[in-house]
Parts: structure tokens; C-alpha cells; sequence
């Protein structure tokens, strides 16, 4: 794959620099728009990118640009003329289009959004007006959507008038008088209805939607959830004001799978979840992160230092301590692990949480037992001390159950407290381990070396 695309850039230069309009204009036709993007990023300087998009009709200029960074795109569109321009915004989505203009400084957006026809101009707006993280803000308001008091073959009809603009016709929505939502056909059923059967005996009345407000994961598992390939949009009062397709959650899952995996790093920020973050956007999503692993690691020294008298009665205590904390940051990393994901998937819930917390508890324990045994036996071998190799050996097993419970329990807590739980892993959590494991190695070397 990476041959061939370097072939097709090679090619796609010499058509450039030769101006051979005729020969790029087919080669652009018969590749696929998100090929076309990745030529577009990649094919060199400011004319050249020009020259390319020039080539593309409005339709598939539509359809490259929505695969390009929104900031690249308007940047590459500042020396298009307005009439094209416009050409290629009306072509595009409603929900594409206000996805590229809500990236936009606020000049730019309102520059772009005069471009548009005055009624497409409010419905983009209408989507821009909602936030981009909940399903007002993922959604089209271009669907198909016929009366429940029409016949099949008259819904057919309307078909033929509105799905051409329409962003997919698998499903076709019912709507009462107040334009509520209130069935849902799929093209199929329609097609082999009686053609003078109502629209609403055929219907299904049992339709999943999500509100207009809802938050865009929560949309996410509801496509997951019913294997919908489009879910509809309602607001308070039942109203039918958009759809969300499959694509658009696909996008969904994507975002927010990359914002947990840099929170759980302690590295995310908006404007980091690029290829390519400025460095003073890097280094101030980062800082605090590591400013509360600082904070940690010092609070840990105090604790060290409170250990001094064991540690110098016992200098062996010490050989241990980077094992005991370090086992117990990854038992505490894979149970917040995998509580983080069990609640982006839903499977975490109200229900289920003093379950999970009990497992992994059990789980922390039954690992415990198993490490604390083989260090204890270590310990003792190596150092010829067996009060060592208890304390070692239930240190451990402490520290485990421990982190188990704590890497379960913080995440859950976080979400019940409006936080994402996703920026309890890594840096926190371990943090908090480390320094807990630290006071029950010293507390029991106290207890256990003092009474032998």
C-alpha cells in the first residue's frame, strides 16, 4: 500500500508540474475522495494544492476537504473565489459543513458561513448553536421523514422528492401533525407494503432515539447497543430535528478513544489532539500532570524519611521498596484500566459498580497472595531473615489489594462526581499508590520488626 501511494504521488507530480489537465482529471475521478485527501496533504507547496483542488468537481472537492484538517482547509480556500467556494460548501453536509466551520477562528466561520444560501446558512448555524460533544452538535437535519396519515405508494413519492438530498434513506422516519417522531419504516418495508396501506398501520411504533442534549458517547453506545446505522434526534417535547449515522459515530468512537488514551497519560488538551501541537500546547497540558507526581514524589520522601530508624536498623528494607511500588502502580494501572473502559462501554453502570469494585478487590488479594508468597520466600533466601520476608511478603499482598480496590474504586468515584474518569489513571492514581504503599511497608516494618 505505502509502494503504490508513493507511485500514485510520484504520478500525480509529473501530471502537476506538466499541467496535464486531462489525464489528472480522470486519475481524480476514479480515486476514492479519501486517497484524494491524502495526495492533497502530501503533493507540496501552496500552488501545486491549488492546482489539484482546481481539478476536483464541487461534489468531490466536498468530499476531499471533509477528510482534511479544518485550519489546512481554510487556509486553501482563502485564494478560491467566493462563487466556488460557495459551489463547494453547499455540497457539503450540513453536519460536515458546521463540524469545518466550528474549527474556525470566529472571523473566518462568519466569512464562511455567508457563503452559504440564506435557509442552508440557518440550518448550519442551527447545528453550530449546539455543543460539538452532545448529539445536537453530531447530527444532520437532512433526513427522510414522511406523515403517519399518508398511503406507502404516496410515502414513495415523497421519497423520490427528498432523498436525493437526504444524508441516507435506509430509514425512513414517521412524524405526527407537531412533527413528533412516532414510527420509524425501513426502505425495504415501505417498498413491499400494499401500496394503500397508512403509513402508520405499517410503521414501527417502538423507535429508539436520543435528545438533542444527550452526550455524544452515550449516543455512541445506543448505535453500538441496537446495531443502528442511523439513530434519530428529538428534543424535549418528542420533536424530530435530526439524525445521527453510523459514520458519525465510527468519528465518535475515535475522538473520544484518543482522548482517554491521552488522559490516561496525563497528556491531553483539545488543541494536543493533533499530529503536530505547538510545543507551549504540549508542555502546558503536561505540566500539572507532572507537577502532582512531583507533589507526590516528595510526600513519599517524607515518608521515607519517617522510616529512617528502620531503614537503618534494617538497610535490606530499602533493597525492596522500588518492587513493592512498582508492582503496586501496575495492579492499580490495570484495574483503573480496565474500570475506565468498562464505563466509556456502559458495561460499568450504577449496578454494577460494588460488584467490579469487590472483583477487582478479589482479584488484587488473590494476586497478592501469590507475589507477597514468592517475594517473602525471596527475601528470606536472599537476606537470611525471615521477619524480613514477612514484612515484604505482606507488604505486598497489602499493597496489591490496595491498588486493586483504589485503581477500581477512584475512576467510579470521579464519574459520579461529574469528572472524567479518565484522568484518574496514570499519573493520580499511581501517585496516590505509591505513596500508600509507602506507609504500609513503613507501618508494618514497625510493627513486625519491633516485635521480633
Amino acid at each position: 500500500m505505502k509502494d503504490r501511494n508513493n507511485q500514485l504521488m510520484t504520478v500525480f507530480k509529473e501530471l502537476v508540474a506538466a499541467g496535464d489537465e486531462k489525464h489528472l482529471k480522470q486519475l481524480l475521478k476514479d480515486m476514492h475522495h479519501a486517497d484524494v485527501a491524502e495526495i492533497l496533504s502530501h503533493i507540496g507547496g501552496k500552488k501545486e494544492k491549488q492546482y489539484l483542488l482546481a481539478q476536483l468537481d464541487s461534489d468531490q472537492a466536498a468530499l476531499v476537504l471533509n477528510e482534511l484538517d479544518a485550519e489546512d482547509v481554510a487556509q486553501l480556500l482563502q485564494e478560491v473565489s467566493p462563487d466556488r467556494v460557495s459551489e463547494i460548501l453547499e455540497e457539503m453536509p450540513f453536519d460536515d459543513a458546521a463540524d469545518f466551520l466550528r474549527e474556525l477562528p470566529e472571523d473566518d466561520k462568519e466569512k464562511f458561513l455567508d457563503l452559504f444560501e440564506d435557509q442552508d446558512a440557518e440550518d448550519v448555524q442551527e447545528l453550530l448553536d449546539y455543543r460539538e460533544d452532545t448529539a445536537g452538535g453530531i447530527m444532520t437535519t437532512e433526513y427522510v421523514a414522511v406523515p403517519d396519515n399518508i398511503t406507502a405508494a404516496k410515502a414513495i413519492e415523497v421519497l423520490r422528492e427528498i432523498a436525493p438530498d437526504a444524508e441516507t434513506v435506509y430509514y425512513v422516519y414517521v412524524i405526527n401533525l407537531k412533527n413528533q417522531l412516532v414510527g420509524v419504516i425501513s426502505l425495504r418495508e415501505l417498498i413491499i407494503a400494499d401500496p394503500e396501506a397508512l403509513v402508520s398501520d405499517i410503521m414501527r411504533k417502538k423507535v429508539i432515539s436520543v435528545n438533542v442534549h444527550e452526550d455524544q458517547e452515550d449516543v455512541a453506545r445506543t448505535v453500538a447497543k441496537y446495531d443502528l446505522l442511523a439513530v434519530p434526534v428529538v428534543d424535549d417535547e418528542q420533536h424530530l430535528i435530526g439524525i445521527i449515522t453510523v459514520d458519525d459515530v465510527i468519528d465518535v468512537i475515535h475522538e473520544e478513544a484518543t482522548e482517554d488514551l491521552y488522559r490516561m497519560a496525563g497528556t491531553y488538551s483539545a488543541e494536543e489532539d493533533e499530529t503536530l501541537s505547538r510545543f507551549s500546547t504540549a508542555f502546558k497540558s503536561r505540566l500539572p500532570w507532572l507537577l502532582i507526581t512531583l507533589l507526590g514524589g516528595l510526600l513519599s520522601g517524607q515518608v521515607l524519611n519517617r522510616f529512617e530508624e528502620q531503614l537503618n536498623t534494617v538497610v535490606a528494607l530499602a533493597f525492596f521498596i522500588p518492587l513493592l511500588i512498582g508492582m503496586g502502580g501496575n495492579v492499580g494501572t490495570q484495574s483503573s484500566t480496565v474500570t475506565v473502559r468498562g464505563i466509556a462501554t456502559g458495561q460499568i453502570s450504577s449496578g454494577t459498580v460494588l460488584r467490579t469494585v469487590i472483583r477487582e478487590s478479589m482479584v488484587g488479594i488473590s494476586l497478592g497472595v501469590v507475589m507477597g508468597a514468592i517475594i517473602a520466600v525471596a527475601a528470606f533466601i536472599w537476606q537470611k531473615n525471615i521477619q524480613l520476608g514477612l514484612v515484604v511478603g505482606l507488604t505486598m499482598l497489602a499493597n496489591m489489594f490496595t491498588a486493586a480496590t483504589m485503581g477500581t474504586a477512584v475512576p467510579i468515584l470521579l464519574k459520579k462526581a461529574g469528572v472524567d474518569p479518565a484522568t484518574a489513571s496514570a499519573p493520580f492514581i499511581t501517585t496516590i499508590i505509591d505513596i500508600v504503599g509507602l506507609i504500609i511497608y513503613a507501618t508494618l516494618a514497625t510493627i513486625l520488626l519491633g516485635l521480633f
